[in-house]
């Protein structure tokens, strides 16, 4: 079996007196996209912060490449080749498609956004960045402002920034949220496409999509890990049922 690019290795976090995360042990593959999921509250936002280097763990640890990261902020995280997505959008919606893109270019090699005008002009930021638009499937959209763009294209918009960062993972949170059933299979197509070539960790309500996507999920509730498996065997046990997905045991 190949080593995960990522594990994070009974992780625990505390905000006074709520468990927010409580010893969590989950890894990430080569290939795979490895679905986290839970009810409201559960703790997943909070996991994946820890992952990121949003907040640091009361206890336990993040590998990133077999290397321990867990005292790393965001930014070395992100040289290192963690991506990241967001649920609320982070793009600059007056900025065009390829100015995005180019931008998340220029911050992963520390460069000064003072020198925007300079920077439109160099290849070796706008070819990069026009490959990662290609790659999430916005080809013919680079000029295009990102506030003309559909909800379901400002998703790509940011999976390409996270891809112009070259990353060696991606950190997707809940990536069909306000999607149709359309706009929805058209991301999933693409998440599929890019697991080849880059693991997934995906935080998403959308069920239907998880156990589509997933080569195995984990289910978080109260802070902790309650099961870890393939979505058959999700679907099988009887702790997720009750707890997450409303069924009786």
């Amino acid at each position: 079996m190949a080593e995960p690019v990522l594990r994070a290795e009974r992780l625990s976090r505390g905000f006074g007196a709520l468990r927010a995360v409580d010893e969590v042990t989950l890894e990430l593959r080569p290939g795979e996209i490895h679905a986290l999921i839970g009810p409201n509250g559960a703790g997943k936002s909070t996991l994946i912060r820890l992952i990121a280097g949003e907040v640091r763990p009361d206890a336990g640890q993040v590998l990133l490449l077999g290397r321990d990261v867990s005292r790393l902020d965001v930014a070395r995280r992100a040289r290192m080749g963690l991506g990241r997505t967001f649920q609320v959008s982070s793009v600059a919606p007056d900025f065009s498609v390829l100015q995005n893109v180019a931008l998340a270019v220029l911050g992963s090699r520390g460069g000064v956004f003072g020198l925007w005008r300079n920077v439109m002009r160099d290849e070796a930021l706008t070819g990069p960045a026009r490959e990662a638009i290609a790659d999430a499937g916005l080809s013919g959209r680079g000029s295009v402002p990102a506030a003309a763009l559909s909800h379901g294209e400002r998703r790509k918009l940011e999976i390409a920034m996270a891809l112009a960062l070259q990353p060696r993972l991606l950190l997707l949170d809940e990536p069909m949220a306000g999607m149709g059933v359309e706009g929805a299979a058209e991301l999933g197509a693409l998440l599929s496409r890019l697991r080849t070539r880059v693991p997934i960790l995906l935080v998403e309500h959308d069920m239907d999509a998880v156990f589509a996507l997933s080569d195995r999920v984990s289910v978080l509730a109260e802070g902790r890990l309650i099961a870890s498996g393939t979505g058959a065997e999700i679907r099988a046990d009887a702790d997720v049922r009750r707890v997450y997905l409303g069924e009786a045991a």
